[in-house]
């Protein structure tokens, strides 16, 4: 058996109700949800403060943590870990920034850690994919699955039910919508 045909296996048991098929999963999608979280993270700036594995626990102690999970196979599992890896990211920069509005005194390493810039960019652009969500949900999707998830174009392409050539022309739409949306915000 393949390991994706495995993991959509696993899936599959433990959306029935099935925690062993949780404990049988955990190891083979661990290596994968931690590449995953290394990518999300290569795109903040390198002194930012939370790491691959805090983020990877983080998002794994959520994916566990809901109620009646319906996971369509595997890369749908990850669509969702990617979603998850963003708005973890995203309410990690609010809260930096709200402790730098509430006046607290920061440390020098905490300025360091913390670049306000950056966190400002990842608001913006979390802004943006919300309100490209509201106009076209797939082509929102397929930004989260390609760049917060890491899934090759066929994945994307599999998991939104759509061709490869369907998912460049989203993800060329989306990209210039996103960025026109971000420099007029």
């Amino acid at each position: 058996m393949s390991a994706t045909h495995e993991v959509t296996q696993l899936l599959g048991e433990w959306a029935s109700g099935d925690r062993q098929a949780l404990d049988r999963l955990t190891p083979l999608v661990y290596e994968e949800l931690r590449q995953l979280a290394a990518g999300c993270l290569r795109r903040e700036r390198p002194e930012h403060s939370l790491q691959p594995t805090a983020l990877v626990h983080e998002a794994y102690l959520r994916l566990v943590g809901q109620q009646n999970p319906r996971w369509q196979d595997r890369a749908h599992f990850f669509g969702v870990a990617a979603r998850l890896m963003r708005q973890i990211l995203v309410d990690h920069a609010r809260r930096g920034r709200a402790a730098k509005r509430a006046g607290r005194r920061v440390s020098l390493d905490d300025t360091v850690n913390f670049a306000l810039e950056r966190s400002a960019d990842l608001l913006a652009l979390d802004d943006a994919l919300s309100a490209l969500e509201k106009l076209d949900a797939r082509k929102c999707k397929a930004v989260e699955l390609r760049y917060f998830g890491g899934l090759s174009m066929e994945e994307t392409a599999r998991a939104l039910e759509v061709s490869p050539v369907t998912v460049r022309r989203d993800l060329r739409m989306a990209e210039t919508w996103l960025y026109h949306e971000m420099r007029s915000g």
